[in-house]
Formats: structure tokens, C-alpha cells, sequence
């Protein structure tokens, strides 16, 4: 391989530097819900995700946590510009993506890439694992030798965990774990320098769960990655990430370090969501308090009149959780951000 077309990693850096390589600014997508069978007109939307506001900085793992159905995955996803936004900044190494043109935003979609939640769907059944795994390169005419083509192919199978004979094999001859590992393989080929990783372990048996987030530790140390994990697994979040961001119903509701977040939760939808989390000594577990919500998520097409938990809080205040908006992120203590009318 040379070394001109595919650059060696940098030094891995394990801690983020400071620097924003990501910067997300009042996010929005909205899907328009529509009626009609000839003339269609929209007579709503869903709020999937209804104005968050992070920074990814280089190095990092931010985690991106909360029930399903919360906009998780469409943050990830129109953060590399799959879904247009609705509105909203999306800055990535200092451009802005969401004004960019079709032709700079494909050559900057080299240094982005996502890891998809479900491994059996995210692979094309008739491709090879070679073919899979080097369609990166031949979309963006990286490398067209074909012989250095195979042997660096060859090289990210063996250093996902798989053996590079299996260049010639189909997805169907693989397991969940090997074909995950098959798609990390594939957003690594181009070299990026962020990977959205779109819960990588949910689709994967508790025994394979740990060995592809160890990978993916390895990986970033190797290469010098910088992650947006998302994940409805609080424990791992708090093993493989440096900071978390909590979402309900299209917003970001609390957002800092992983053990300040896990030690000193501060909103009550983080504090329910921390307190279903098992605990291995049986006495600690024993004498923990169990904050369990009612109600079901309210619809993203419908969301509650005021702060957007209010209809399932414990503490909710009379008055002004019912009247007015969810308050901005506010800085409680260096680093620790929460948007609640009680906390603040």
C-alpha cells in the first residue's frame, strides 16, 4: 500500500484535545407527516430531533444515550448529512456541512463514516467481504491498483479479528459478530477521522458485545478516532465513553462527564434512567431506590405543551413545567449541563 495514498494513523490520543472537531448548533430534523392521495399536503411533522446543541472534540468518545424512539440515531445520522436538516449547523473540521455542495461534500464524507446498529442488514448479500469492504475506496478512486487494492483489504480484516482468506466469502457465512466487524472494516478504510457508531453492540449476544467494543477502544487508540457512540446501555457508555449527552423526545436533557453525569445525575429523566441500572453487590443493590416512570414517550408529532418530561416527572412544578419550554443547557458545575426548570 502506499503510503501516499492512505496515510499512516496519527499517535492515538486517548483524551480529547480541546479542540471541536464536530460542532452542532440547534439541530432540527422534522419528517413532514402528509395527507392526501393526489394533492398531498402536510399537516404536521415529527420532531425527531428538535434543537440539541453538542461539540464532538478530537480524540473522544461522546456517548449518546436514551430510550428508543428519543432521535438518537437520526442525530447521528443528519450530523453526516443522511438526513437533510431541518434546520440547524452541522461544522465538521471547521465546515460547515449543511450549506456545502454535493461534489465537497462527497469528498469530505472521506473523513466520516458510521458504523450501522444492525449487521445483517447493513451488508449487501450478493457482495463479497472484499467487495464490501473496498466499495469505499472504488466510490472515491482512492487506490486503482487492484493487487494493493486486495492486500489492504486483506490488512483491516486481519485487524478487525478476521482472517483475510475470507476475502471471497459472502455475508451469509459469517456471524453477527464477524459481520459487525466486517462493517467496522469497511469505515475504516478510508481513513476517517469520525465514525458514528449507531448502537454497534445491540444486534450482538452479550458474549460478543464486549469483544467488538474492545475493538473499537483499540481502533481509536490505533488511528487516533474520534466517536459519537450511540447506545441505550448505560453501563458500557460508561465503560468506552469520556463524556455522555442523555436525549428525550428529540432534545438533549443533560449532557458531561461520563462519571460526573453517572455520580451526581441531575435531571429526573437521567436519575430514572440511572436507577434501572443492575449494580453487582446484592446490598447496595438491595437498599437502592427504583425511580420508575408511568406514562408511555409522548409522540414526537405531538409533544406535551411545556418541558417535554413533564407529563411522565415525579417532580414536576406546577405551573411552569406545564407552560413553559424546556429551558436551555446551563453549566452547573465545569463541564456539566443540564436542561431543567428544578435544577437550575
Amino acid at each position: 500500500m502506499s503510503s501516499a495514498v492512505m496515510p499512516a494513523p496519527e499517535v492515538a490520543k486517548q483524551k480529547n484535545t480541546g479542540k471541536a472537531l464536530v460542532q452542532v448548533k440547534g439541530l432540527k430534523k422534522h419528517f413532514p407527516i402528509t395527507s392526501g392521495l393526489i394533492i398531498q399536503r402536510q399537516v404536521g411533522a415529527v420532531k425527531a430531533v428538535d434543537g440539541v446543541d453538542f461539540n464532538v472534540y478530537e480524540g473522544e468518545t461522546l456517548g449518546l444515550v436514551g430510550e428508543s424512539g428519543c432521535g438518537k440515531s437520526t442525530t447521528g445520522r443528519t450530523v453526516l448529512q443522511l438526513y437533510k436538516p431541518t434546520e440547524g449547523s452541522v461544522v465538521f473540521e471547521g465546515k460547515e456541512l449543511t450549506t456545502m455542495g454535493a461534489d465537497d461534500l462527497r469528498k469530505t464524507r472521506r473523513r466520516m463514516q458510521m458504523i450501522f446498529q444492525d449487521p445483517y442488514a447493513s451488508l449487501n448479500p450478493r457482495m463479497t467481504v472484499g467487495n464490501i469492504v473496498s466499495e469505499p475506496l472504488k466510490i472515491h478512486n482512492v487506490m486503482p491498483n487492484k493487487n494493493e487494492m486486495q492486500e489492504y483489504v486483506e490488512s483491516l480484516l486481519e485487524r478487525v479479528g478476521l482472517n483475510p482468506y475470507f476475502i471471497n466469502r459472502y455475508p451469509h457465512e459469517f456471524s453477527g459478530g464477524q459481520r459487525q466487524r466486517i462493517g467496522i472494516a469497511r469505515a475504516l478504510a478510508l481513513r476517517p477521522s469520525f465514525i458514528v457508531a449507531d448502537e454497534p453492540i445491540s444486534a450482538l449476544d452479550v458474549s460478543i458485545q464486549a469483544q467488538v467494543v474492545n475493538l473499537l477502544e483499540d481502533l481509536q487508540q490505533e488511528f487516533g478516532l474520534t466517536y459519537l457512540f450511540i447506545a441505550h446501555d448505560l453501563s458500557m457508555v460508561r465503560h468506552i465513553c469520556s463524556r455522555v449527552a442523555v436525549m428525550y423526545l428529540g432534545r438533549i436533557v443533560e449532557m458531561g462527564p461520563v462519571d460526573e453525569v453517572y455520580d451526581n445525575p441531575l435531571h429526573p429523566y437521567t436519575q430514572s434512567l440511572l436507577s434501572a441500572v443492575p449494580v453487582p453487590d446484592p446490598m447496595l443493590e438491595k437498599k437502592r431506590q427504583r425511580i420508575i416512570l408511568t406514562g408511555d414517550v409522548p409522540s414526537p408529532a405531538r409533544p406535551p405543551v411545556g418541558c417535554n418530561f413533564n407529563t411522565r416527572c415525579p417532580v414536576a412544578i406546577a405551573g411552569i413545567c406545564y407552560q413553559e419550554p424546556d429551558p436551555p443547557l446551563v453549566e452547573m458545575s465545569p463541564g456539566h449541563f443540564v436542561a431543567c426548570h428544578r435544577a437550575i
